[in-house]
């Protein structure tokens, strides 16, 4: 299958990558050309835009920062559904607002081509190691049609509704991650502070009740598991600025129903006041800076 790959960041560049293994042929493109040095040395074919990529492409795959992002790379004159092939697949795999993916559907529904919105969970590791977990919108047939290809870049792929369920799940997720963050901050920081060995406590928390995914795989403490972020000075493998997007999106999401939502409220004013003192490019397990005082080196 000819796929067009748009967006080759942090989670783009492995993903594209897992997709040439498995013998595809992948037209790449990004706004910033050398993004795309790697991807291109592995085997995929730059083309220098949207518009040329999308062109003999079977299956269009977006990758990017947010929906402004998005509703350009689609709508645009020189965007892809403008200029993509009349039985192309489309699949989304950004982490966006509803709205926004909704308006995309409409437009795509008109000029008889298939959409899913597919957001991801499982960070850079599982980008590289293709085992994401794909949160699917969309109908029935386009979400069995579109598993063959997401098989080639993740484990676990879940059908949640119409077109748009997709972003709810993941940004109900996220906020999840988020609030846990915060809380795994909290504690071992408390820990230490209190003279508690901290790997006797993830020993105990891991096994126990305090368990989490956040505390097995991004533990905010050096030293203890090996995929920590913390290992490496806090190098983003989802960053900080990514992770109040997402809880903006879910908070928003909460207003439009009228939920109150104090611990995602928290989450995100602590995020963004991390954030606004200049750790966005951190990793988003680096708020217990925030929390524990060091963020003052940042």
């Amino acid at each position: 299958m000819k796929i067009a790959f748009i967006g080759i960041g942090n989670m783009g560049e492995p993903m594209a990558i897992n997709l040439l293994k498995a013998n595809h042929t992948i037209f790449v493109y990004d706004i910033v050309r050398k993004k795309i040095n790697r991807v291109e040395k592995e085997g995929c074919v730059y083309k220098e835009s949207i518009k040329l990529a999308v062109k003999d492409a079977d299956c269009v795959i977006t990758m990017l920062p947010e929906g402004k992002h998005v509703k350009e790379a689609y709508l645009n004159e020189d965007g892809i559904i403008n200029n993509t092939n009349k039985g192309s697949f489309l699949i989304d795999c950004s982490t966006i607002d509803v709205k926004t993916t909704k308006e995309i559907g409409i437009v795509a529904k008109n000029r008889n081509l298939s959409i899913i919105d597919a957001p991801v969970s499982g960070g850079t590791f599982g980008a590289e190691n293709a085992s994401l977990t794909f949160m699917v919108g969309g109908r029935v047939k386009d979400f069995k049609f579109s598993k063959p290809i997401l098989s080639k870049m993740g484990k676990k792929i879940i059908h949640m509704g119409e077109l748009g369920a997709g972003q709810i799940t993941k940004a109900c997720n996220n906020m999840l991650l988020g609030i846990s963050m915060i809380a795994l901050g909290e504690v071992f920081t408390l820990a230490d502070k209190l003279g508690l060995d901290q790997k006797k406590l993830f020993k105990v928390s891991s096994k126990g009740t305090g368990m989490s995914w956040a505390m097995l795989n991004h533990l905010p403490v050096a030293d203890i598991i090996k995929t920590a972020a913390a290992n490496n000075e806090f190098k983003a493998g989802f960053a900080a600025n990514m992770i109040l997007k997402d809880l903006s999106i879910a908070l928003s999401l909460a207003d439009s129903v009228n939920l109150k939502t104090p611990a995602g409220a928290l989450a995100k004013s602590l995020f963004e006041r991390f954030v606004e003192e200049g750790g966005g490019d951190l990793d988003y397990s680096a708020v217990i800076k925030l929390i524990n005082g060091t963020n003052k080196s940042i």
